[in-house]
């Protein structure tokens, strides 16, 4: 039985406990703001003696089941909501630098201020990264889309101001060199003139360099043609020490759909055809092998291997490390 005294206790007890609740600091109740923003975005791995520093562009919604062909539309929606990425899905744009201990060169150049706010970052994330892009020494494209070559100028100035640039000869006559009739089309014309701009102040400063199929664009990194996206379309090929990365471009665009049904194109192709078959080649010679593959529209940071699985191949990203 409770007793006055007992009952008296207890009442010294709860009404100590509500002092120390009402004695603590109220920031303990407060709401913690939204910060609404990522980190920069940039990730580091070893290649042998090399760093290679993947970066991030930035991420834009695109309605991948309108924009891929030879597909139809309903069919590649609901692949693509099988795989949570029904509507608009999230298309990374990324570019990567390679720092061999006695030069820096980045691979791919992103959007600038051509394709909206979403992207465009790059320049900021190679600064977060811990580089200049006063540091680079080259830049190699591995062509001359707009997501590509469209971060090398800015209000009509060399970003990369110490840099030379290097693109497929191929890639380059067909995009600075193109004839009247390809300036007039409606849908290569406005493409032509974009190139123009971002690649036009390197070749009036004599920082263009050109390089032929399947060559080394410069010491100590190869190339392979794999036309049909664009005509020098090309995979850039890094080697050190055993290790072998292919910074592939656009063979792929996105992580699943394509390398179940590498005969899928994409509106951008100037060559559909030509575009599915090297896709196709890649893919096996990526397979086989067992390389690194860099893609400018994987999911950051865009790295990983391919392998072959019952329904012809599977995209398998890098696992992440915390240091190298």
């Amino acid at each position: 039985m409770q007793t006055r005294r007992d009952l008296l206790k207890s009442s010294a007890t709860i009404g100590l406990a509500a002092g120390v609740i009402t004695a603590l600091p109220s920031a303990v109740f407060a709401k913690a703001p939204i910060i609404g923003q990522q980190a920069a975005s940039f990730y580091r791995l070893k290649l042998g003696d090399y760093e290679i520093t993947a970066l991030s562009d930035g991420t834009v919604k695109l309605p991948m089941a309108k924009i891929y062909k030879n597909i139809k539309e309903t069919d590649a929606e609901t692949y693509l909501d099988g795989h949570f990425q029904a509507g608009n899905s999230e298309t990374s744009v990324n570019a990567f630098l390679v720092n061999t201990g006695e030069q820096l060169v980045l691979i791919d150049a992103g959007t600038g201020d051509l394709m909206g706010p979403a992207l465009g970052k790059l320049v900021a994330n190679i600064e977060a990264s811990g580089y200049k892009t006063s540091q680079i020494d080259h830049v190699i494209l591995t062509h001359i889309h707009a997501d590509h070559s469209g971060g090398l100028v800015i209000n009509g100035r060399r970003v990369f101001e110490n840099a030379i640039l290097h693109v497929n000869e191929r890639e380059e006559k067909f995009w600075l060199k193109a004839d009247a009739e390809a300036k007039a089309d409606k849908v290569l014309g406005p493409q032509i003139a974009q190139a123009e701009k971002c690649v036009g102040p390197y070749a009036q400063a004599g920082k263009l360099e050109t390089f032929g199929d399947n060559a080394a664009p410069i010491p100590g990194f190869g190339s392979v043609l794999r036309a049909g996206h664009t005509p020098g379309h090309s995979g850039i090929i890094v080697e050190n020490r055993g290790g072998k990365i292919v910074f592939w471009g656009d063979i792929a665009h996105g992580d699943v759909l394509q390398f179940d049904q590498p005969e899928v194109t994409v509106d951008f192709d100037v060559d559909q055809k030509a575009a599915a078959a090297s896709r196709a080649i890649a893919f096996a010679d990526a397979a086989d092998q067992k390389y690194l593959v860099a893609g400018a529209h994987h999911a950051f940071p865009g790295i990983g291997h391919v392998r072959r699985d019952k329904t012809n191949y599977d995209w398998v990203p890098l696992v992440y490390k915390a240091s190298y």
